[in-house]
């Protein structure tokens, strides 16, 4: 996969070397880079220009990359990034940082943002899931598709510690997508366990979050399979 980032600090770069760890071409672009920065990830591309110049993206060869990350520090350069890979150059996918928690509104497709990535938000839910059991907190929100990637640790009481998963019907549209349990993640299975504690990874639509959350909280009757038919 060919990534094309826009923004070489210290986001830009972290993101650029975990994509070169897993093997792919990465392409960093950041006018104010230096020798010193670019050392930093050596394996990559680079290109010492204004990433919000059509001339710049054309030399990038945006049309083609698979997805462009947009990482600076300024959220309108991110929006411009955004905008002109989607109208201009068609790349299939867009990833967008938010600076500011007040400017997400602005992260949508009509910006063209597949994904918009909110720094202080992640950060935030980070916390919070350090000092939270059973609570749902969002890591990071799929604008088109209005659905989002959450997390909740499961707590001791709660009414599905101990149940298959094959058991549990989860909301509507609301998917079980990973399970990290002592450190080490878990490609969920019918046949696993959700324990005490376990951290469970959702994709869910936004309107399902509540229902998420109240379902496995402590207190919460179980859900029950509709077996009446096969008793009569």
């Amino acid at each position: 996969m060919r990534v094309v980032i826009a923004g070489a600090g210290s986001v830009g770069r972290s993101i650029a070397r975990e994509l070169l760890h897993n093997g792919h071409q990465v392409l960093l672009i950041d006018r104010d880079a230096d020798d010193v920065v670019a050392s930093r990830v050596p394996d990559a591309t680079w290109l010492l220009a204004d990433a919000c110049e059509l001339a710049a993206l054309e030399e990038a060869a945006l049309d083609q990359c698979d997805v462009v990350v947009a990482a600076t520090g300024d959220d309108k350069a991110n929006l411009v990034v955004s905008l002109l890979a989607k109208t201009e150059f068609g790349v299939p996918r867009t990833v967008a940082r938010v600076n500011n928690p007040k400017n997400e509104w602005m992260f949508d497709e009509s910006w063209g943002v597949d994904v918009a990535v909110s720094t202080p938000r992640l950060m935030t839910a980070l916390v919070e899931e350090a000092v939270s059991v059973g609570d749902l907190v969002r890591v990071f929100e799929f604008r088109q598709a209005k659905a989002s990637m959450v997390e909740l640790t499961l707590p001791p009481n709660s009414p599905y510690a101990g149940a298959r998963v094959g058991d549990v019907t989860f909301p509507p549209d609301t998917i079980l997508v990973g399970i990290i349990r002592e450190d080490r993640p878990i490609a969920p299975s019918r046949d696993d366990t959700l324990e005490p504690h376990d951290e469970l990874l959702f994709i869910s639509a936004n309107e399902n979050e509540d229902e998420l959350e109240e379902m496995l909280s402590p207190g919460h009757l179980p859900r029950q399979h509709d077996d009446e038919d096969d008793q009569l």
